[in-house]
């Protein structure tokens, strides 16, 4: 069903023009972008803050450089590739284990190393960055996703985006890989959306392919019991990025590692706008109420407050299955 704009407007829906204007070209000063698009400068940054993220393999920075991948990878189970200037979850690849000479990724697929090889050549020759332009390939240690979150996601790490508005949380969700998606957690390739209840992490919401969604496409496991562990801790360390970024505006996306907790993944400083899609609600009320608040607060304080003011109840019902009575007996003959 289509909506009119006046309808849009009355639910507190954000367009792109509102949000390129009123909060990006207002909040965010231009010169402190390189520090969130490129993934290496934001991973250095968030280790000098002590904001917890995957750890860095190593870097390839040079094509004489490729030449040195097997050796950086050796003696680790897993690991991830991906440009430091990327964008959408292009050029990311991940490799689960390895096995002889061969590479197995989530999908069982084999690669070679010249595979791998290839791969980070495209990236260092600007392949999948932002405007082309030559970039560096960085080589990380594999998430080990929570176990409790295996359920909701197909071949790919579930992520959480969490908007974050002069330091506060304002809006959140998990995006849920698919075999649609290619094991990307990216909403416009076929990723499901899971809307987040700020107070308590819980799900509120589910949509793929800008359609209500109750169940995992590939598990068939259904999104009304998912909760996010550690849910307040996770909310603190995205909080943080606005004092270790700058940015007034800022989307941060978030893992939850089984051993090492929440973990920053990456900052984008022009963050989309389907999170009010998953979350069925706009963005423009918590927006208002947030600029209406002094700047003085920490980061603690600043949760607390977002999680007392942008509390709400879910859409989804979790099913539990009716007992069925048991079959009156047969009359005897």
């Amino acid at each position: 069903m289509w909506a009119r704009p006046s309808q849009l407007l009355r639910r507190g829906i954000i367009g792109m023009n509102r949000r390129n204007i009123r909060y990006i070209g207002r909040y965010n000063d231009r010169r402190l972008y390189p520090l969130v698009d490129d993934k290496l400068q934001t991973k250095l940054l968030a280790e000098r803050h002590g904001i917890t993220t995957p750890a860095l393999i190593g870097t390839v920075t040079t094509q004489f450089g490729v030449k040195q991948l097997q050796k950086m990878v050796a003696g680790h189970e897993g690991f991830v590739i991906k440009p430091a200037k990327g964008s959408g979850g292009k050029g990311i690849l991940v490799i689960e284990r390895i096995d002889g000479d061969g590479f197995i990724k989530p999908s069982g697929v084999r690669l070679g190393l010249k595979d791998l090889e290839r791969h980070v050549s495209n990236i260092l020759s600007g392949l999948y960055s932002l405007g082309g332009t030559p970039d560096v390939a960085m080589v990380e240690a594999l998430i080990n996703f929570d176990e409790h979150l295996s359920e909701y996601t197909y071949e790919g790490v579930p992520d959480i985006r969490v908007i974050i508005f002069q330091g506060y949380p304002v809006m959140a969700m998990m995006r849920l890989s698919t075999a649609a998606s290619d094991g990307k957690a990216n909403l416009h390739q076929g990723a499901v959306g899971v809307g987040l209840d700020i107070a308590s992490g819980t799900a509120v919401r589910g949509v793929q392919f800008d359609r209500p969604r109750r169940e995992h496409p590939d598990t068939g496991h259904e999104l009304a019991s998912l909760r996010i562990p550690d849910w307040r801790n996770l909310l603190e360390l995205a909080a943080g990025c606005y004092e270790m970024t700058g940015l007034g505006y800022l989307g941060t996306d978030m893992v939850i590692d089984r051993n090492r907790g929440p973990m920053l993944l990456e900052l984008n400083a022009r963050p989309g706008l389907a999170i009010q899609m998953a979350n069925g609600e706009g963005l423009r009320s918590r927006l208002d109420l947030i600029e209406k608040q002094p700047d003085r607060l920490g980061v603690a304080e600043r949760v607390v407050f977002a999680q007392r003011h942008f509390a709400r109840c879910g859409e989804l019902k979790r099913v539990t299955p009716v007992p069925q009575p048991l079959a009156a007996p047969l009359p005897s003959a």
